[in-house]
């Protein structure tokens, strides 16, 4: 199965309070998407976990055409796109009928389990489905960008890393960061917002119990911890 496909009316839970898919919601659909289409290609969560390794989600970027309705039918797919330097591409979209909605690219480490580092990625790469010239965003794009420093910030609040943010890797889970950005930007924001373009970057992990301080400004974000260290930074724009 080179690409992983799922139909299904869009649930009440997924929408926002302006009644369309959440940007937290499409980081929901595309990593339980990636989980199950790694499980059928051999180099899911079991199989990595017997040789004590993993995935580790490092950068994504959304490019969002459209938010879809409650109840309205929508596609969701991913499929594995090759590996560039340490990155492992997955590509993913959502549609209505044929109309694209959302378009997206991750950037996958694989990592040592017991000392939190990245491997080697070629030997995992090569045994999946190299999907040549099936692009969701442009070819050129392949490395999502790394966010520098962002200067002007204001602190937004903060969050300590409750039970329900862990995931069973022993750290926030990707999607919940989202959660998190949703949470401090202005509502009418993503309310009234249709298309947008998302860039985040997952830097360090944070661990339960761990306390984040949130920055934002001018549509950019980031959290860091308690000594300093940058745990995300991320980037919206409303087009």
């Amino acid at each position: 199965m080179d690409v992983w496909t799922k139909k299904f009316p869009l649930g009440f839970s997924f929408t926002d309070r302006g009644d369309r898919l959440s940007l937290w919601a499409m980081f929901d659909f595309f990593q339980e998407a990636a989980t199950f289409h790694a499980e059928v290609l051999g180099v899911g969560k079991n199989d990595l976990d017997a040789k004590r390794q993993g995935w580790a989600l490092s950068r994504m970027e959304l490019e969002v055409l459209k938010r879809p309705h409650y109840n309205e039918e929508i596609t969701v797919r991913t499929w594995p796109h090759g590996s560039e330097k340490l990155f492992a591409i997955r590509d993913y979209d959502i549609y209505a009928g044929d109309e694209p909605l959302v378009l997206a690219r991750s950037n996958w480490l694989i990592w040592d389990i017991d000392n939190r580092r990245p491997l080697r990625i070629g030997p995992i790469a090569e045994s999946l489905p190299a999907n040549e010239g099936r692009d969701s965003l442009p070819a050129d794009r392949r490395i999502v960008p790394a966010l520098g420093e962002m200067p002007g910030l204001q602190a937004c609040g903060s969050r300590k890393a409750a039970y329900s943010d862990v995931d069973s890797n022993g750290h926030v889970n990707n999607a919940r960061y989202i959660q998190w950005i949703q949470d401090i930007t202005e509502p009418a924001i993503l309310e009234n917002a249709d298309k947008m373009h998302f860039v985040i970057n997952y830097v360090a992990e944070i661990h339960p119990g761990e306390t984040i301080d949130l920055f934002c400004g001018g549509g950019c974000y980031e959290g860091r911890k308690q000594d300093g260290t940058v745990s995300f930074r991320a980037k919206l724009e409303i087009v």
